[in-house]
């Protein structure tokens, strides 16, 4: 990209989402994948497996909304410094979401397969959002 000056900033923001033909937030793979999980996580929680666990639930699934607000949300922002902050934010949900996995695995509210498929899913969209952050810092 090319260097930022003050009075360009705007002009930068709408240059990178041109060249990737990027027009909402919903359109960016990352946020895409960061819903189907909440998804997931929505339904996964709604188990009766972790019916009287509020504490895990409610941590699990602001952890999941986390993720793909704040990827929209620094979408929305005014330069790519701000949308990077916001990315690693919704990077490091995604790092606590898996965390939490664990301990509904050993709890055994959820086997080892959806463990594992969830936890693939949020690696996936950790490797999405840093190539993004790699994106915006070149």
């Amino acid at each position: 990209m090319h260097s930022r000056g003050n009075n360009n900033k705007k002009e930068t923001i709408i240059e990178w989402k041109k060249i990737m033909n990027i027009v909402k937030f919903e359109k960016l793979d990352c946020w895409q994948n960061a819903r189907a999980i909440a998804q997931i996580i929505y339904t996964l929680t709604a188990q009766n497996q972790f019916k009287k666990d509020y504490s895990l639930i409610f941590q699990m699934r602001k952890a999941a909304i986390s993720v793909m607000a704040n990827i929209a949300e620094g979408y929305g922002r005014r330069g790519d410094k701000e949308f990077r902050q916001f990315l690693s934010i919704a990077k490091s949900s995604a790092t606590e979401l898996q965390s939490h996995l664990y301990i509904a695995l050993d709890q055994k509210y959820i086997d080892k397969t959806q463990f594992d498929d969830q936890y693939n899913r949020l690696d996936i969209i950790q490797r999405q959002i840093c190539n993004l952050i790699k994106y915006l810092s070149s």
